[in-house]
């Protein structure tokens, strides 16, 4: 047999974890690592976050699954708090990332059909975006290489230049149910939105009836400084997918609404046998726990000021491999004059720094959100060290 027992869908490097400590992680060889990617973006408590152990351990000996068959008690502890703390009226609990995106889409092309106008079903999305690799989120997505050898994409989408408003608006048709954007780009690059840009989608979903996604997947949940990025912005999406970071390394997502987006979403138009599991709702309230309060968002966004300012200061040393640092909170990318992913690769496997590539040659940094200034004293000298070294 030539093909692995693991499909070979990843091209896994040699760094095989075996245990997590804090914001370090510790390899089958014993190497251990600064992880400042954080399981891209989930790991927001780091590795060994005593409430969050705690929590599914208690719960995990308790009660781990029973459907959605029944009355949840701990699904609507945790739909609660997140109703309180954002702009939603209702929760819809997935498994993943793409998951919520999906039930995302599902309620805007509801929102309109409930209405008896099946007409308008096509999104508006926006280039470089990634939003899942189901069939539907990767047709939502414009990059060719998540397309091919899986042609022909669903219908229902337009592709419009991110952070162009104009092209919004002149995508706008009879059949338009909505926008979909990331306020931070991830994998795209980090790229952030414009405040004109975010702004712009608001009204123009305000004045033609539609509705406005949001896709905080991976910029959600404390990690660009606020528990949620719009909050940035001085707006309210119809629809919000999160997931990731919310459950802090157990996997779950979840699909948020105003009542208004979600009128079309009535028993049986939707479903998930794992979704809001008793144990994924004992890690998602363990992860409010900790971030969903002033002080947490405040070390957020105190750490991101402090890597950034520290980046933008040691980026002009090497003015051959850096360019610029984007981002917000501990959501950072350096745009880079090389290919990002060979310079991840070699701060990896010479110097113990754990890091993501993204598009447009950036190096992405999403370190856990419990860091400290030591971590970032660490995060520094490892990096200068690479580049330092870095022969491209």
């Amino acid at each position: 047999m030539s093909i692995t027992p693991l499909m070979p869908v990843y091209p896994r490097c040699d760094v095989r974890p075996v245990r997590g400590e804090n914001c370090h992680l510790v390899s089958e060889d014993g190497r251990r690592f600064l992880d400042f990617a954080s399981g891209i973006a989930v790991n927001l408590l780091g590795h060994s976050h005593a409430g969050l152990i705690d929590a599914i351990q208690k719960q995990a000996e308790t009660l781990m699954h029973v459907s959605n068959l029944y009355g949840s008690p701990q699904g609507e502890v945790l739909a609660q708090r997140l109703v309180d703390k954002t702009f939603a009226d209702t929760v819809f609990f997935t498994n993943s990332g793409a998951e919520a995106v999906e039930a995302a889409m599902k309620t805007a092309r509801a929102y309109h059909q409930h209405q008896g106008d099946t007409t308008r079903y096509e999104i508006i999305t926006f280039n470089n975006a990634f939003h899942g690799r189901t069939m539907a989120t990767i047709s939502a997505s414009s990059q060719e290489k998540m397309h091919k050898g899986f042609m022909p994409m669903l219908e229902g989408f337009k592709y419009v230049e991110f952070n162009d408003l104009e092209g919004a608006k002149a995508a706008i048709g009879p059949h338009t149910a909505g926008f979909m954007v990331e306020p931070v780009q991830g994998e795209g690059g980090i790229r952030v939105a414009t405040q004109e840009f975010m702004q712009g989608l608001r009204d123009l979903a305000d004045e033609h009836d539609l509705m406005l996604i949001l896709d905080e997947v991976q910029c959600g949940v404390a990690r660009t400084g606020t528990l949620y990025a719009y909050e940035q912005f001085g707006i309210e999406p119809d629809i919000l997918a999160t997931a990731k970071g919310i459950g802090g390394g157990f996997p779950m997502g979840a699909c948020l609404a105003t009542e208004r987006a979600a009128r079309g979403m009535v028993a049986g138009t939707h479903g998930s046998t794992y979704g809001g599991n008793p144990l994924a709702m004992a890690a998602g309230n363990a992860v409010l726990d900790a971030v969903a309060n002033d002080a947490f968002l405040a070390h957020v966004r105190e750490m991101g000021d402090m890597i950034r300012g520290r980046l933008e200061q040691f980026i002009g040393n090497y003015p051959d491999l850096f360019e610029e640092v984007r981002g917000m909170g501990l959501m950072l990318g350096v745009k880079m004059k090389v290919e990002s992913r060979p310079f991840v690769a070699h701060l990896r496997d010479h110097h113990g720094l754990l890091a993501v590539a993204a598009g447009d040659n950036v190096l992405r940094i999403l370190p856990p959100l419990v860091i400290e200034p030591e971590h970032v004293e660490e995060f520094m000298t490892k990096l200068s060290a690479g580049a330092a070294d870095y022969a491209p």
